[in-house]
């Protein structure tokens, strides 16, 4: 934290609280902190918008990147680990805008998820299961929901012999087992060149002898690279994806992999999730902020296609 002190401005105390998991801007007089899974609005201040968008753009540089008129949305990772995203006007119609989502420091382990009750004993059982025998594993949930911590924590239940090689949008998986490899994906220059997005970087990672491939989070064209990964060889594969539900889950696997510019029916699609995944373990956030494992779907193949059966929740 020492480091964004300097550059963080009026943010720099609630930085330095390591209970706020999660820092909202949106302008300079009205800025939000999330405690315990709630957001709530403090009292912070920036004199106007002019201190907000310099807070903005040291931020942003911070990152090695750069924010202005020409290049107005940023996202990336802060030195600290912490994921920064930053909108400026016009796109943003009230000023700057900065959201800063916070990792802790220490991780958090399956163990500890399942003491705080966020997993149930008889999901925990199921998951440590999925996890021992290399199941391929999807985890769901919404915006916020825990689904990267989850995932960091069932790192933790992978022997310490095996190679992970992770592929993020931006790094911030908290990893607990010692044989890592991580990529992240790189945003094109002002130029417009350079890009090298998740498809590439999943396509590569099967070069590098993965005991393990895990990724982040789907959002595209790279979905269907990971399901034929899953179907050659490739066991025990974990990967996160925005859903409201494990069935949810598994139909927008398939909506991404058909934007993955390969002409495949979508009934082959259907037969690659089938083979492909073994569960999804399904996040959900409750009116008071706690989350929680609400379901693990268990996968089952149906006809040419699939359904999930319930596991545990």
């Amino acid at each position: 934290m020492s480091g964004l002190a300097s550059i963080a401005g009026p943010l720099a105390a609630l930085l330095a609280d390591e209970s706020v998991g999660e820092v909202v801007v949106n302008g300079p007089y009205d800025v939000w902190v999330e405690l315990d899974g709630r957001l709530r609005r403090v009292d912070t201040r920036f004199r106007d918008a002019v201190e907000l968008r310099q807070t903005a753009v040291r931020l942003v540089a911070a990152c090695g990147r750069r924010i202005d008129d020409a290049t107005p949305l940023v996202d990336a990772r802060l030195p600290d680990g912490s994921r920064v995203n930053v909108v400026l006007p016009p796109l943003a119609v009230d000023g700057p805008l900065i959201t800063i989502r916070r990792f802790s420091a220490s991780p958090i382990t399956f163990d500890d998820l399942v003491a705080r009750g966020a997993i149930d004993a008889e999901a925990a059982e199921l998951i440590r299961a999925l996890i021992a025998d290399r199941r391929n594993v999807l985890i769901s949930g919404g915006t916020a929901t825990g689904k990267t911590t989850l995932l960091g924590a069932l790192t933790g239940l992978i022997s310490a012999s095996e190679r992970i090689v992770s592929v993020e949008d931006a790094a911030e998986l908290v990893f607990q087992t010692p044989h890592v490899a991580r990529l992240e994906a790189r945003p094109a220059n002002v130029e417009g060149r350079g890009a090298i997005g998740l498809r590439q970087l999943v396509r590569n990672a099967l070069r590098m002898r993965p005991d393990r491939l895990v990724v982040g989070e789907i959002r595209g064209g790279e979905a269907l690279d990971l399901l034929l990964a899953m179907n050659t060889g490739h066991d025990g594969s974990l990967a996160t994806v925005h859903a409201n539900g494990a069935a949810d889950a598994l139909r927008r696997v398939e909506t991404m992999a058909l934007m993955g510019g390969v002409d495949i029916p979508h009934s082959a699609i259907r037969e690659q999730v089938a083979s492909a995944v073994h569960a999804v373990i399904h996040l959900e956030r409750a009116a008071d902020g706690s989350r929680r494992v609400a379901d693990v779907g268990l996968v089952t193949r149906d006809g040419g296609g699939w359904r999930v059966a319930d596991g545990a929740a």
